[in-house]
C-alpha cells in the first residue's frame, strides 16, 4: 500500500472478496533535498495514508524498510546509465528488484500466498502458462513497467483494479469512505517523487561544459554535460534569436557533444529501425521469429507496427512500420499481441 487511492482500493477489493489481507507500505525513498514540492515530506505523508486506509479495512500494516537496497538497486543503475550517456527508466527496474524482487521475495517467506498491487494491468492463466495483459483503463495502463515479470511471479500476483477505469476506482474510494479518494496521483519517479532530475544528476555527475551542434556541424550553443540532457528534449536548448527551435537528436558522450535536431519535423528526431538488449519474454521462452507485432517505445504511446527478428549477441532488430519519434537509448521497448504483453527490452545505443 502505497498511500496512493489505487493499492488502498485494491486492498478494499480483496478484502471484500474475502481475502485475509495484511498491508505493507515500502520505504523505499526519505532524501528530500531534489523534490520539486518541498513543502512536504512525500513517504511520511504516503506511510499516514496508508495506515489509515489500512485500519479502515480492519486489516494488519507494517513497513517494510528497503531503502538501502533501493540506492543500490535502482538509484545507482539510474545514476550509471546518465553516466554512460544513455536515459535508464529506473520506474522498471523498481519493479523488477524492489516490489516484485525484494518485497515479493519477503512476502512469500512471511506466509503469503499472493501480492497484490494498485497496478493498471491484468493476469490471465491461459493452458497452464500466465499472460500479462494491459489494463482495461487504456489511458492508465502501466503494463509497460511489468515486462520484465516471469511466470513465477504472475502466478503470485493479483492486480485487483486492472479491470476498471481510474474513474471508477475514485467512485469506489468514495463509497469505501477512504481520506485519499481526491488524492492526486503520484509524479515522477517511482518513490522519490517529482524529482528535479537535471538537478539530482548535477550533485553526482559533475558538469562538463561541451558543444551543442547541429548535424550540419553549425555550433549554435554550450551545454553543462551530455549526461544532463535525453533524446527528443526541448527544454534547455538555445534558440538564438528567438528563432529555430533545437531538440535535442543525438548525444557522444565520448566527445560530450550534444546534437540537436532544426525543429519538430528534422528528419534526424525519427528513427524506424532500433537494437535491442536484454530481452526479457513473459513466458519464459522467445517466439518464433521473425515477429510480427506492436510495440512501444515510451510509456502510454499507441502500440506500433514493427517486425522483430533475432540478431548475433542475443540481440533484437526491430523496424517499425513507422518512423519512431525520439527513439531513446536506455529506454525499453515492449512488445504486444493485441492487449498481451510478449516481452520487452531496453533500447540499445545507436
Amino acid at each position: 500500500m502505497s498511500g496512493g487511492v489505487d493499492s488502498s482500493v485494491a486492498a478494499a477489493l480483496l478484502k471484500k472478496e474475502g481475502y485475509d489481507v495484511t498491508g505493507v507500505f515500502m520505504k523505499n525513498w526519505s532524501d528530500e533535498t531534489f523534490l520539486k514540492d518541498t513543502t512536504m515530506c512525500p513517504w511520511v505523508t504516503d506511510q499516514e495514508d496508508a495506515r489509515k486506509a489500512a485500519a479502515i479495512f480492519d486489516i494488519p500494516f507494517y513497513t517494510f524498510d528497503f531503502e538501502k537496497e533501493y540506492r543500490a538497486k535502482v538509484v545507482e543503475y539510474m545514476i550509471q546509465g546518465y553516466r554512460n550517456g544513455v536515459t535508464p527508466n529506473p520506474d522498471i527496474m523498481c519493479n523488477r528488484e524492489i516490489k516484485f524482487g525484494l518485497f515479493f521475495e519477503r512476502a512469500l517467506s512471511l506466509g503469503a500466498d499472493y501480492i497484490a498491487t494498485g497496478h493498471y494491468a491484468r493476469i490471465r492463466a491461459q493452458d497452464r502458462r500466465y499472460e500479462l495483459l494491459m489494463g482495461v483503463d487504456v489511458s492508465k495502463d502501466q503494463s509497460y513497467f511489468l515486462y520484465q515479470l516471469g511466470q513465477r511471479e504472475l502466478a503470485k500476483t493479483l492486480f485487483p483494479i486492472g479491470e476498471y477505469a481510474k474513474q471508477q476506482v475514485r467512485k469506489m474510494a468514495r463509497e469505501f469512505d477512504l481520506p485519499n479518494a481526491e488524492k492526486k496521483d503520484s509524479q515522477g519517479i517511482c518513490f522519490i517523487g517529482d524529482l528535479d532530475v537535471h538537478e539530482f544528476l548535477k550533485s553526482v555527475i559533475p558538469p562538463q561544459l561541451g558543444k551543442i551542434l547541429t548535424f550540419e556541424g553549425r555550433e549554435v550553443g554550450e551545454h553543462e554535460g551530455v549526461a544532463y540532457y535525453t533524446i527528443g528534449q526541448r527544454h534547455g536548448i538555445g534558440s538564438p534569436g528567438g528563432g529555430t527551435v533545437y531538440y535535442v537528436a543525438a548525444k557522444d558522450a565520448e566527445k560530450n557533444i550534444l546534437y540537436v535536431a532544426e525543429g519538430e519535423n528534422d528528419e534526424h528526431l525519427y528513427k524506424k529501425e532500433l537494437t535491442v538488449v536484454d530481452s526479457h519474454w513473459i513466458s519464459g521462452e522467445a517466439p518464433v521469429f521473425p515477429l510480427h507485432c506492436m510495440a512501444r517505445i515510451r510509456y502510454r504511446q499507441p502500440l506500433q507496427e514493427c517486425k522483430v527478428a533475432a540478431i548475433d549477441g542475443g540481440k533484437l532488430s526491430v523496424i517499425f512500420t513507422n518512423p519512431q519519434r525520439a527513439v531513446t537509448s536506455g529506454q525499453s521497448i515492449v512488445f504486444y499481441d493485441s492487449d498481451t504483453v510478449l516481452g520487452g527490452g531496453v533500447i540499445a545505443e545507436r
